[in-house]
Order: structure tokens, then C-alpha cells, then sequence
């Protein structure tokens, strides 16, 4: 866990058209909060990355119960505050820890643990432990964290053999507000894939 006060990162939030020019004109994002979130209640980003954003958004507007009509995309200049950052070796025993004290606490009630859908997609467990670390450390008054990131390997190899897969982020869940620092329209050319 770290706070980079000095540390901004644009980050973009793939959504219907109407509700992103709403947050351009000033209106508030509001917090994802299902029990599959991937890390946790927040606003979620995918950090320098408005492509994948964009076809986030896409992604959705064909599941059935999509609020999608348009995709669209907005950036957002963030500042991560303290935050919970899975990319380090602090971050993730962090999560170590959230996870023995669910599993045992789910031992002793006789429940069993949620689990993670095998597709990768609804990720049940993890944010049972994201919201069990945020529960600790609000009943141990430790200060609450602004912000959580992780890294997801996600999609096709991009070649055979490859390691790297075509979906790979870096997804960034804001709890505080406050660390979104302001909201741009991002310009079309962004939108569009570069081919070498």
C-alpha cells in the first residue's frame, strides 16, 4: 500500500454516450458496488488505456441487461492517493492476509467461500477479500484506502506461443471521489488502433 501524492495517471471509463457527456458537464460518476466487482465498490478505469475502454463499452452494450445504447469514453485525470496496489509485493500481502481472516471467518460460520466464475469475468472471491481488507482496516481506524489497482491478463495469446494476451490491463477501482481530479472528452484520433 502507497500514497503517491505527486502521482496522476489518466485513466478512462468505457460507457453509454449520454451518461459520459453527463460527467463532462459536470455531473458525478457513480460507484460500481456488485458482489463480483474484480476489485471491489468503486468507479473503475482502465488506466492509459481509452481503446480498451472503448471496447469495454462495446463488450456490454451486447449483454442483455446492458444500459449501453452508444459506447463511448471519457478520460479522467486521477490521483491515486492511498492506494491498494496489486502490482506490488506490500499490495498483494495485503490480500493475502483479507483472504485468511475471510476463510477463516468463513470456517467458523460453516459457510463456504464465494468463488470466481471460470470465465474470469464475475469475480465473486476477489472482491469478497477486497471488501474484507477495506472492512479491517476500517475496524482497526486505519486510514481508508482512495484507490485500488491490479493488473488482468486477459484475452487471446496475441501470437502462438505468446505470453502476452490482447486484453492485458491495468484496471484502477476509485473509492474516493475526490481523487478524480477532473474529466475530458477523449479526441477521436485515440479511438482509433495504430498498426505499425
Amino acid at each position: 500500500m502507497h500514497q503517491l501524492a505527486a502521482s496522476f495517471i489518466l485513466g478512462y471509463h468505457g460507457c453509454d454516450q449520454a451518461v459520459g457527456e453527463r460527467i463532462l458537464r459536470g455531473e458525478t460518476f457513480k460507484q460500481s458496488n456488485n458482489d463480483y466487482d474484480w476489485l471491489g465498490p468503486g468507479i473503475y478505469f482502465w488506466e492509459a488505456n481509452p481503446l480498451r475502454g472503448l471496447d469495454f463499452a462495446r463488450e456490454a452494450k451486447k449483454r442483455h441487461i446492458s444500459k449501453i445504447g452508444k459506447p463511448f469514453v471519457i478520460g479522467a485525470v486521477i490521483s491515486l492517493g492511498l492506494c491498494l496496489d496489486l502490482t506490488t509485493l506490500a499490495g498483494v500481502e495485503q490480500v493475502r492476509a483479507a483472504h485468511r481472516s475471510l476463510s477463516e471467518l468463513a470456517a467458523a460460520a460453516g459457510r463456504t467461500l464465494p468463488k470466481n466464475a471460470p470465465n474470469g469475468l464475475l469475480r465473486h472471491l476477489d472482491c469478497a477479500v477486497i471488501q474484507t481488507l477495506h472492512r479491517i482496516r476500517r475496524d482497526r481506524d486505519d486510514q481508508l484506502l482512495d484507490s485500488v489497482k491490479g493488473v488482468f491478463i486477459e484475452g487471446a495469446p496475441i501470437y502462438q506461443g505468446s505470453g502476452f494476451h490482447e486484453k492485458t490491463h491495468i484496471h484502477v477501482a476509485i473509492r474516493n471521489p475526490d481523487c478524480i481530479k477532473g474529466v475530458f472528452r477523449v479526441p477521436e484520433a485515440q479511438l482509433h488502433s495504430l498498426k505499425p
